[in-house]
């Protein structure tokens, strides 16, 4: 094999990888990745949920798919898509991952908006107490927690907070969460909660998160 031959395998290796971190580059596209770890969606909801015209959101679908990144089914006349695997999670937790420890306009956007919420205090999972003194509440859509859950967590969409208070135990800590770091669901919980009363905390992980570190032990 000599040199030329060489240097076009390096070549098309790396664009080959190159092609599928592509998929990866812009915000959108990281957004719906974070999206649909939480459970599948129709090309409308994905629309919906991340602020993109429908038009918009299928073609971002559509690179996501053609890097084998996601996964599509149809359903009657719906589309609904699906994280291929855990690996593009896996990725993009690597790459928020890095953002938050090595890019400082990161960390002090987020701190300003969690001190903003009220929210800056927050609980990893693997610290929570044994003991059965809080309460754990999910405040996702009812849908994605019915796809996945932690264990033992109520099922509250941050929709209807307002309207179950009641039935939440006063004598315990909420620990809220949602969809990960940059959703808002569980930083809104946090709010409501304090202000009608309780003691809660944000949860810093979400289930993916959590299912990553149980992984790798």
């Amino acid at each position: 094999m000599d040199e030329m031959e060489k240097r076009t395998f390096k070549d098309e290796a790396y664009a080959g990888i190159a092609g599928i971190a592509k998929a990866f580059s812009t915000a959108g596209r990281l957004e719906i990745i974070d999206l649909l770890a939480n459970g599948e969606k129709t090309v409308e909801q994905v629309a919906v949920q991340t602020n993109l015209s429908v038009a918009n959101a299928s073609r971002h679908l559509q690179i996501l798919k053609r890097a084998h990144l996601v996964k599509r089914r149809r359903e009657g006349n719906y589309i609904y898509y699906r994280l291929n695997g855990r690996r593009a999670y896996a990725v993009w937790q690597a790459l928020r991952t890095l953002g938050l420890e090595e890019e400082p306009a990161m960390v002090h956007l987020i701190r300003q908006f969690r001190e903003g919420m009220g929210s800056e205090e927050a609980v990893v999972y693997r610290n929570l107490p044994r003991r059965a003194d809080f309460c754990l509440l999910d405040v996702r859509p009812q849908e994605e927690y019915e796809a996945g859950h932690l264990p033992g967590a109520l099922s509250v969409p941050i929709s209807e907070l307002e309207e179950h208070l009641e039935e939440l135990p006063k004598d315990k800590i909420i620990i809220t969460y949602c969809r990960g770091s940059f959703c808002t669901y569980a930083d809104e919980a946090v709010r409501l909660l304090r202000n009608s009363g309780f003691e809660a905390l944000r949860l810093e992980e979400n289930i993916m998160d959590v299912n990553e570190t149980n992984r790798v032990k």
